[in-house]
């Protein structure tokens, strides 16, 4: 007989285990874990005008290729980095994360990993994680299961928030390179897997085809940062599941269409891989994936060198893939993308 009991002892255990990875010292983290709620000093003096930016992610069924091995930080990475960016393409900081972790049955250690790596995802981005939901679920979620999820509160300065209102004609259309698949099209990438195993014999520049697939999402926020408030940056796009077209569509003013040169893309090899091994449409590779194009950033072109030299300088390779023309808020695109 199956044994659905919860094991509130290891569970309190885990809990209070857990506190050194989360115990950062933010002075505006006003108790300690272990309250049932937390408090977050909302005084921003800095700010004549605070909006908070809010949003909640999961990193889908990338979570089940990590659990299989043994990646489960990496996927935390993802997880908390695919959320700031959501948050920073607005102008914000990234403030707060609060996580839950709910799994048929509970273990220790790797509730312990995947707690630690949170927190460190968020320190490196300049945030605290400042709690979140351990939920054991026996009889419900399959033993061995864990499935992810957290929510951000940032902040930006109402005159700063970067949402496309500014956007004009002739404005260019920078990429801020990928750093791989990141947390998008992993469905499509486990059917090619199962389909053809002989792909994980593959390496990529040197490594195992599997770590490509599990390499994080890269956060852009610490590059971009100091160009936020400046009036530089006139729209920002994560690009994300449906590709660009699904994506920088959604910041662009009604009376413009963004004109992207697929040419201009310098498609990264793990992309190449997937296309060839899965005999994958332009069209289907386009919409699922991010194809090395990580955001999507819009500017005046006076700005673009001085943009690309800063992004290029933080570690993040930029290039122009199109401009602003006149529309009805869709994205097209010209030219073929370039696989050899």
């Amino acid at each position: 007989m199956a044994n659905y009991e919860v094991n509130i002892d290891l569970a309190n255990q885990t809990k209070r285990e857990m506190a050194d990875a989360i115990n950062t010292g933010n002075e505006n983290v006003l108790n300690r874990m272990g309250a049932f709620s937390a408090l977050y000093d909302a005084r921003f003096a800095s700010y004549r005008h605070p909006v908070l930016v809010l949003k909640t992610e999961e990193p889908g069924s990338k979570q089940l290729i990590a659990s299989q091995y043994d990646k489960i930080e990496n996927v935390s990475y993802d997880m908390i980095n695919h959320l700031i960016n959501d948050c920073i393409v607005m102008g914000a900081k990234p403030l707060t994360v609060q996580d839950a972790i709910i799994c048929g049955r509970l273990d220790g250690g790797i509730v312990k990993r995947i707690v630690k790596a949170i927190s460190d995802a968020c320190k490196a981005q300049d945030c605290v994680l400042t709690g979140g939901e351990t939920s054991e679920q026996p009889g419900v979620i399959s033993d061995g299961t864990y499935i992810l999820t957290s929510s951000i509160v940032g902040i930006v300065e109402k005159d700063e928030i970067i949402d496309g209102s500014k956007i004009k004609e002739g404005d260019a259309v920078l990429s801020l390179e990928s750093s791989g698949i990141h947390t998008n099209g992993l469905t499509l990438v486990r059917t090619i897997m199962r389909e053809h195993p002989e792909i994980l014999n593959e390496t990529l520049e040197g490594r195992p085809f599997i770590d490509g697939v599990l390499e994080p999402h890269r956060c852009y926020y610490l590059a971009l940062r100091d160009l936020f408030g400046t009036g530089k940056i006139s729209g920002l796009a994560h690009i994300t599941g449906g590709g660009i077209r699904e994506n920088l569509n959604r910041i662009l003013p009604e009376r413009l269409d963004a004109e992207i040169d697929l040419a201009s893309y310098d498609v990264l090899p793990i992309f190449k891989l997937l296309r060839q091994y899965g005999n994958v449409s332009d069209e289907e590779m386009l919409r699922t994936f991010n194809l090395g194009v990580g955001i999507a950033l819009v500017a005046d072109p006076a700005y673009e060198a001085e943009i690309a030299a800063h992004l290029e300088k933080s570690g993040v390779r930029c290039t122009r893939i199109g401009r602003i023309v006149p529309g009805s808020g869709a994205v097209r695109t010209t030219g073929a993308l370039n696989w050899s």
